[in-house]
């Protein structure tokens, strides 16, 4: 299993395979497990929709990808995957949704970054709230986003905390390509979907009238995103939700200390719990992912 070591990135090959596209690993940066990320290979941005101004992290060229940080922020692991992401050939958008960007996760970040979020107004973390605020801030970005980079539309990766934007960002018509990765949202119901059931019903409306399909991943035995949910996405979108399960065994068992501490399960696929080694069932989902944003938002260039 992973024990820490650098960080790199990946370019995407030509050709891609039905289960994923192949990558060559290329060196991009040198960050060791523990240290923090300066992010300094991406361009900062102040943008604002409806007159709420959030900090987003670009970078790359090619169709463009908003990935949303999971918990507790736009940690290394996540500046990682926008990484592999944005050498594939797409420009990715990281949105500064709570926390410190590039922190290392530490496990006091469930009493400063957690509770402050789950109580925020942007938020609904648990049963009964409804789809967050926070997701029409997201679509306004997805709507910027591809008038900035163009293509026939925009890929959405959400993450923990944000997993179930990427589907409820789909009624942005641009939204085309939703990945939805261990969803944890509501905390307190198992089955339940972070979403209105007006947002629900329109969601289902679109994948059946424009033929979407939504990736998902989770580990199995993952007590915040549990098979109780995946089988109400199942419910909700049909044939149209490709949900895959990891066995928990292959998850990386040295993660930071807020996934070991705080989270204390499998969880992150792509993230905090993927293993960097070449066939690996993680890295299999990374390249499965980056495929399914190619597939949906065109080749991207070489």
């Amino acid at each position: 299993m992973e024990t820490g070591g650098d960080i790199t990135g990946i370019r995407g090959d030509a050709a891609a395979s039905q289960e994923g596209a192949r990558f060559s690993i290329i060196s991009v940066m040198t960050i060791k497990r523990g240290q923090s990320d300066p992010l300094d290979d991406f361009s900062r941005r102040a943008v604002s929709v409806d007159d709420v101004d959030k900090t987003v992290y670009v970078a790359g060229s090619g169709p463009a990808v908003i990935l949303m940080p999971e918990m507790p922020g736009i940690s290394p692991d996540v500046a990682r995957f926008a990484r592999w992401v944005r050498d594939a050939g797409f420009c990715v958008y990281v949105p500064s949704l709570f926390g410190v960007d590039g922190a290392y996760p530490l496990a006091e970040a469930r009493e400063t970054v957690v509770r402050r979020a789950c109580v925020s107004a942007e938020f609904r973390a648990f049963a009964g709230g409804g789809t967050s605020p926070v997701v029409t801030w997201l679509r306004g970005l997805a709507r910027l986003a591809h008038a900035e980079r163009g293509g026939p539309g925009v890929g959405a990766v959400g993450l923990c905390f944000t997993g179930n934007f990427a589907l409820t960002m789909a009624l942005e018509p641009a939204v085309i390509a939703p990945v939805v990765n261990h969803p944890s949202l509501p905390l307190d119901d198992p089955g339940g979907l972070e979403m209105s059931d007006e947002d629900a019903a329109a969601v289902a409306d679109r994948v059946a009238r424009d033929g979407l399909k939504v990736l998902a991943y989770r580990f199995e035995h993952d007590r915040w995103c549990t098979g109780q949910r995946f089988a109400a996405y199942r419910a909700l979108l049909g044939d149209a939700f490709d949900g895959r399960v990891l066995k928990a065994e292959t998850a990386n068992t040295n993660p930071p200390p807020f996934f070991r501490d705080v989270v204390g399960c499998a969880h992150s696929v792509v993230t905090a719990h993927l293993v960097d080694q070449e066939g690996h069932p993680t890295v299999q989902a990374r390249n499965k992912i980056i495929a399914f944003l190619a597939e949906r938002l065109g080749t991207p260039p070489e």
